[in-house]
């Protein structure tokens, strides 16, 4: 493990799940789970609370993972993080780029799941 990652620190922030049209998702999974919704961002985001995990719909201007759901791990410092998950055999599909509320890049871990890296600007 890399010592320049915080590890003590990161944490899944949500779980990233594209859909086509965020306001009949937010209808469906508050209707059908009783999710609360946490807030809305027009058609591109809505952060739902599912019991101490946000589910985090995106609508198709915010889909950074290609439909695909994710695992979306908060760090302190994406770089470094991506950095760690290469070393340990996972790899980068979208490197680092400024979202509209933070820095993000997808990856994949060693069987080639897709997770999202994101943290402070």
């Amino acid at each position: 493990m890399s010592d320049s990652v915080e590890f003590d620190r990161v944490k899944i922030g949500n779980v990233l799940h594209p859909v086509a049209d965020i306001d009949a998702a937010v209808r469906f999974y508050t209707d059908t789970f009783g999710l609360a919704t946490k807030f809305v961002d027009g058609d591109r985001y809505a952060a739902l609370d599912a019991g101490g995990t946000t589910l985090a719909l995106t609508g198709p201007a915010e889909d950074v993972t290609g439909g695909v759901p994710a695992a979306s791990f908060k760090v302190p410092d994406v770089t470094s993080a991506l950095t760690a998950l290469v070393q340990g055999g996972g790899s980068v599909v979208r490197e680092p780029e400024q979202g509209p509320h933070e820095v993000r890049a997808v990856a994949r871990d060693p069987w080639g799941n897709t997770v999202v890296i994101y943290g402070p600007r």
